[in-house]
């Protein structure tokens, strides 16, 4: 139940990523308040997850993950709403602000439910919600933006934030035990110990090195496909999906037998690769091919990320980790936007992706020099030091 609703928040939200810019734009946003468009969002999910895992220290689930769904919904409802550019802006900021709130205690929620023994599987099914989510919103969002308007976005993404709520409301949620025996008063807010979980900020920082990569097919892909007149590029995101979608039980009972570094290693290497293709690709034969490889190199590679994060943490630091987990993701995306939209007025798109595929080297490096510690997995009655 989890994993459905999961898919439905994500839905909901990646619609209006590829979506909001040209809408913007329409409304007479110059580039560089477009561009602010993605960093004010970063900038609100980034500073709440530290106080969201703080509170996972001591509070129940339920509640949490209600507020941050029925926030999401109407935050989604209030973009037609609000024509001023700069509304817009402190908009996104609070819209990032619960998306950190959500998908920080969404996430805890559903690994609270994994033994440490299964982490790798159950993680997967659970990633794999947000790689369906993540690839094939952006491209229904785009189709209906062409054919309709962005009303037409806002109510869609509207039904599938409801669709969601009414999921997540129907859910039994499992609090840890060593969470419910703690008190608010026995715990100390620390903005940067709750920012970052010392255990398990080397697979963060892997993280953080693989969506900077991936950064610039979520940006360019589709201007990518309009300058190489290629109009089959949903083929990407289809083929993405299925293969992200057939692999992923294989690679979650990976993890859980083998661990992480020789998994990390191939999903990084494939992920290489299909950037390479696709920037070489002139036709949907190259579309194809690129989707296959990145649907099983990235598709697994980041839920192989995040049951590397939690696994290393005790369950009590979890909705912390689970925290920088998606902070690693959200900066590292939002910082390749940054980087390689102003690379962008210089170089060729398909040089962008040559450019940005050497970040996951830098993932299979990291993960090949890592010492031993950063691959030992917590038993259940563990807790790290």
């Amino acid at each position: 139940m989890i994993v459905i609703a999961n898919l439905f928040v994500f839905m909901s939200f990646q619609m209006l990523i590829p979506t909001l810019p040209p809408y913007v734009k329409s409304l007479g946003a110059s580039g560089f308040e477009i561009g602010l468009i993605t960093t004010m969002f970063s900038l609100g999910a980034v500073v709440i997850r530290p106080y969201i895992g703080y509170l996972l220290e001591f509070s129940g689930r339920r509640n949490l993950v209600l507020i941050g769904a029925a926030a999401l919904l109407f935050m989604t409802i209030l973009y037609p709403l609000t024509q001023v550019v700069l509304l817009l802006l402190l908009l996104r900021l609070f819209h990032g602000i619960m998306w950190g709130w959500s998908t920080t205690v969404n996430g805890t929620a559903a690994v609270d439910v994994v033994p440490n023994s299964r982490i790798g599987e159950g993680m997967g099914y659970f990633g794999l919600a947000i790689t369906i989510g993540m690839i094939i919103a952006p491209s229904l969002g785009i189709y209906i933006y062409q054919h309709y308007n962005f009303s037409i976005i806002i109510v869609i993404s509207a039904i599938l934030g409801g669709i969601a709520f009414l999921l997540l409301a129907l859910i039994k949620y499992e609090t840890p035990e060593s969470v419910k025996s703690i008190s608010r008063s026995e715990l100390k807010f620390n903005f940067l110990g709750s920012l970052i979980e010392k255990s398990s900020l080397y697979p963060a920082f892997v993280t953080l090195m693989a969506t900077f990569g991936y950064g610039t097919i979520v940006t360019f892909i589709v201007i990518f496909a309009e300058e190489r007149q290629i109009e089959q590029i949903f083929l990407f995101y289809l083929i993405n999906a299925i293969m992200a979608t057939l692999i992923r039980p294989i690679t979650g009972k990976w993890f859980d037998r083998k661990g992480p570094k020789g998994l990390v290693i191939l999903c990084a290497s494939l992920t290489f690769i299909a950037m390479w293709i696709l920037s070489l690709s002139l036709s949907w034969v190259g579309i194809v091919l690129a989707g296959i490889l990145f649907g099983a190199g990235y598709g697994s590679l980041i839920p192989a990320l995040q049951a590397w994060v939690l696994a290393k943490t005790s369950k009590m630091r979890r909705g912390v980790a689970n925290g920088m987990f998606y902070s690693a993701i959200d900066l590292g995306i939002g910082l390749s936007g940054l980087v390689f939209g102003v690379l962008a007025k210089f170089i060729d798109i398909s040089h962008l992706f040559q450019i940005s595929s050497f970040f996951f080297l830098f993932v299979i490096y990291f993960t090949l020099t890592a010492d031993k510690e950063n691959f030992i997995v917590l038993k259940e009655s563990q807790s790290p030091n």
